[in-house]
């Protein structure tokens, strides 16, 4: 299975996407199917930045659990958005919890901050969870934009899921983890080696 690092956000595993599948070459291929309604408009095959959103959230949990998609565990989220006056501008957004450190200034009563959650297979990239309330607690998360150029997306050549569609949902799928993936940069600079 690949890896999470500090230079990966998101990453898909075709390796389990095959080994795992159930009477199918694919688990995703399967929930596209079973999804079959997202993935058309009225018959027709969806506008790019549509067929973007519907594959991507077939494609990340909680619809796909463990995702084709798979999302870093210490970001409290990664999903494709629509900004801008028209809901026309895609986006990646990411959700990155901080630490009070971070802050430049404190507040004077010790207040909770996020925890490492204790079931984490990961040490480096545990999730982060809310404490306990034995005390006030003050949780920070930042918002990171990421603009998604117009050539990371693609129209798919069909309106019926099927191996060719599985093709083009999968290099949609591949291209917003590159990009998310040559941003990561970004959140390094938030979290430091907060982590």
């Amino acid at each position: 299975m690949p890896q999470f690092t500090a230079h990966t956000l998101a990453l898909t595993d075709d390796e389990y996407d095959t080994v795992d599948a159930s009477g199918s070459n694919s688990r995703f291929d399967a929930y596209l199917a079973t999804n079959a309604g997202r993935l058309h408009e009225d018959g027709a095959p969806l506008r790019p930045l549509d067929f973007a959103h519907a594959v991507w959230r077939i494609a990340t949990s909680p619809v796909m659990s463990p995702g084709y998609v798979r999302i870093r565990p210490d970001l409290a989220a990664l999903t494709l958005v629509t900004t801008g006056d028209y809901q026309d501008q895609p986006a990646l957004r990411i959700d990155i919890p901080l630490r009070h450190r971070v802050l430049t200034r404190r507040p004077a009563t010790l207040l909770g901050d996020w925890e490492r959650d204790p079931w984490s297979s990961s040490n480096e990239w545990a999730a982060p969870i809310e404490p306990g309330l034995r005390r006030p607690a003050l949780l920070l998360t930042a918002t990171l934009l990421l603009p998604v150029p117009e050539h990371v997306l693609a129209a798919p050549s069909v309106a019926r899921p099927g191996p060719a569609m599985t093709r083009e949902a999968k290099q949609v799928l591949r291209a917003l983890v590159q990009h998310a993936n040559a941003n990561a940069h970004m959140v390094a600079d938030l979290v430091g080696g907060d982590r």
